[in-house]
This record gives structure tokens, sequence and C-alpha cells, in this order.
């Protein structure tokens, strides 16, 4: 019997988040092992193919590791970026079913520098909103990073609490919803403010992102450098070799 009713979600979604429901209330924990796809599609009421589909989205999100001839598992490792996707910490962190929080360092308007003005599109002098934070999941430090928006671009951002509220969805409450981005991913060792912020040593090894997100209409909303630490978090990518 199927345990949906009706509801305009795909029915992979709604699978996907059964079992994200799951994991994040701790009746799945880390290395446990999901029922087999038979077993998935008895007690939901749901095709194979539907089901298929949810593990694969599971997967792809980090929440679990599939293997060909063992099955399925919960994920005990680091936060994993799907492929080919713009997502915010916050959206990261929820989808794997973690509460996401932030501590605010410092969150403020400057005037842009030249080069931030050309980076932007905008006049030298024009007033952007800086902010710093320390991004957390379930209370577990995960990554500092800090960010640039023209203020024109979202003039409410200066009254947004940033300790839960998201910057890519205040972002796309104004109007300007990062869309693509240009993304570079370098390993380094972590200065000691930053390692303090983490609770890692100083030079522990960490993951440094740089991103440019751009909206629909092809302006950069944002320039953001995060540091994440190495134990949290994972990147993945798809590549394709050209002819």
């Amino acid at each position: 019997m199927a345990v949906f009713g009706e509801s305009p979600q795909p029915l992979y979604l709604r699978v996907y988040r059964i079992v994200a429901d799951q994991i994040a209330s701790g009746v799945l924990a880390g290395g446990d092992r999901l029922p087999a796809e038979r077993a998935l599609c008895e007690q939901l009421g749901v095709s194979r193919a539907t089901v298929r589909r949810a593990l694969g989205e599971l997967a792809d999100d980090g929440l679990i590791e599939s293997s060909i001839g063992r099955g399925s598992f919960v994920s005990s490792g680091p936060l994993v970026e799907p492929p080919n996707a713009l997502l915010s910490l916050t959206e990261l962190g929820s989808r794997r079913g973690l509460v996401p929080t932030a501590r605010v360092l410092s969150a403020g308007v400057r005037a842009a520098t030249v080069e931030e003005s050309e980076a932007f599109g905008i006049a030298p002098g024009a007033e952007l909103f800086v902010l710093e934070r320390l991004r957390m999941l379930d209370g577990v430090p995960v990554a500092v990073d800090a960010s640039r928006v023209p203020l024109a671009r979202a003039p409410r951002l200066v009254a947004v609490d940033f300790a839960t509220a998201s910057l890519y969805a205040t972002l796309t409450e104004a109007g300007a919803p990062p869309t693509r981005a240009g993304y570079t991913v370098e390993a380094l060792p972590a200065a000691g403010p930053e390692a303090a912020l983490l609770s890692i040593e100083t030079d522990t090894p960490v993951l440094v992102t740089l991103t440019t997100a751009y909206d629909p209409a092809d302006r950069v909303v944002e320039l953001c450098r995060t540091v994440y630490r190495g134990d949290r978090y994972r990147f993945r990518a798809t590549l394709a070799r050209r002819r």
C-alpha cells in the first residue's frame, strides 16, 4: 500500500525525503545498511525505478554510499558537493539532514575598490555588503566564508540575521538569484585565525574555494572566499574529455 497522499512533488523526491529524514533523526545512523530496493518498493508502494532514482539522488548528495553486490549504506564521511550543482552550504546541509547555523564574524557596508568595481561591473566606490561567517552543521564548525555583494542587488541584506538566514535565499528573494558560478578549489595550510575558528591546528590542510556567482542577467552577484575543514568537505565534479 502506498504511503503517499496527493502531492505535486515527484515520487522519487518523497522517497528521498523519507530516507533523509530517517538519517537526520538518527533512525538510520552512519554505516547502517538501507533495506534492499525490493523491500523499499514494498514498504513505500512505489516502483523500483522510483526507488533507484531516489537512492541515486541520496548518493549524489553524500547521504548514502552504494556498492554493487553490497547494497546502500548511510554515509559517515564528509559533506559532498553534488556534481555540477550550485548550492549554498545551507542547502547542502539541509539536504543531508543537518541543521545549518552560523556565527556572524562581521557584517557591514563599505565602498568597492577599483578591482571590485571591475569584477562586479559597478561604479568605483559603490556600496558593497561584506559578510564573514563561521559556518556550522549540527553545531560542528565546517567552514569560514567571506562574501561580498553589491548592495544595490539586494538592499535589505543589511537587515537580515545571517546567523540563521541563507545568503543565496536572500538574494533570490531580492530578484538576483545565483544561477551559475565560477569555482576554484585549492589545498592550503590553515592560517592561525581560521584554524582557531575551525577547531583545528594551525597549518592543518584545508580546502580554500573562490566563488564568482552570477544571476540570470549574467551580473556578478557575489564574490566569496570559503575555507573548509579538509575532513568535513569533499568536492565532486563531472569531467568530460574534449574531442
